[in-house]
Formats: C-alpha cells, structure tokens, sequence
C-alpha cells in the first residue's frame, strides 16, 4: 500500500510539473499601431503589455494598457486618452483565445491562427488573428501578429472635423516573448 501511495505521489509531483512547464508568462513586449491619414501619420507603441500562454490547452491572453501608449507628440497622446478610447473608462485591451497551428516540438517560426474574443472601449469581438510563433529556445516562446482593427468595430468615435487626421481602420503589431513558467 505504501508502494502505491508513492508511485500515486511521484505520478501526481510529475503531471503538475509537466502542466506548469506548459505555462508562459510575457518578460518583453511591444504592442504598437499605425494610422495612415490624409493629413498626418499617427504612431504609438506600449512596452508594458502583459500576456500568458499555456500549451498544455493552447490557450492565450493578452492584457494592453491603453495609457501606456507612448506618442511622438504629447497632445495626440492626451487626445488619444481622453477623447477617443477614454481610457479612464476603459484602462485596458485584451485578448483570450486559443491558439492553432502550433507544434512545440518544431522548430522555427510557424504561421498560426488565434482565434478568441478581443475586447477594447468596453466593446467585445469575435476575432481571428493569425502571425507566427516560435519556441525560441527551451524555455522561450515569441509571438507575434499585425492584424486590423477598424474603430467602427469599437464604438471609436471620430469627430467629422478630424476625419481626415485618423483612419477608421488601424494597423496593429504584437510582439511577445513569453518566458516558461
């Protein structure tokens, strides 16, 4: 009996330890975007963007700060907080879905498609993205993905007297690399 408590113990200590060696946490990050207008070129990048992954269900989320976007000017960032995404309201972006496509045991990049639910301005959507992912190293993962995001979708308003600084359709880039748990 005592044989079998251990061997129940020593499978138990291994299949949690299998299952947390499955788990990532984000140690660098770069989320940014880009608005081609008429008038003027909007830019902005976040380094303190928070995600996870977990290969074991081959799940993923992601958490952005929306004040944590960093303009070339001050003003656009004001704006950008205060009146366009209200970050007060809604401090932060996230996505969580599962991820397809990806084989830890290969070797380079692969193209793999995320599909979940990606919330911004209080709004949540459906979404597919797709991008690439990597086992870097043994105990490293990168992610990365540039997708649109179109400010209808999110209840973004943009005033008719500025429709021609920013575009209704943004262009964002992801850029993690998740570190083993």
């Amino acid at each position: 009996m005592k044989k079998f408590w251990l061997c129940l113990m020593a499978v138990s200590l291994f299949t949690i330890s299998s299952s947390f060696a499955q788990k990532y946490a984000a140690t660098k990050s770069v989320v940014s975007f880009y608005s081609h207008a008429t008038i003027e070129d909007i830019k902005a990048a976040n380094t303190t963007s928070i995600g996870l992954a977990d290969l074991s269900n081959s799940t993923v989320a992601f958490s952005i700060s929306i004040k944590d976007f960093v303009f070339d000017k001050k003003l656009m960032q004001e704006h950008f907080n205060e009146k366009y995404m209200e970050s007060e309201k809604y401090p932060k972006a996230t996505f969580q879905g599962k991820i397809e496509g990806f084989d830890a045991a290969t070797k380079g990049p692969q193209n793999v498609k995320a599909i979940g639910k990606m919330t911004m301005h209080g709004v949540t959507k459906d979404v597919e993205l797709t991008g690439t992912m990597e086992a870097t190293t043994e105990t490293t993962l990168s992610i990365a993905s540039t997708f649109i995001v179109k400010l209808e979708d999110y209840k973004i308003k943009i005033p008719q007297v500025l429709w021609q600084n920013i575009a209704e359709e943004i262009e964002v880039k992801v850029d993690f690399t998740l570190t083993k748990k």
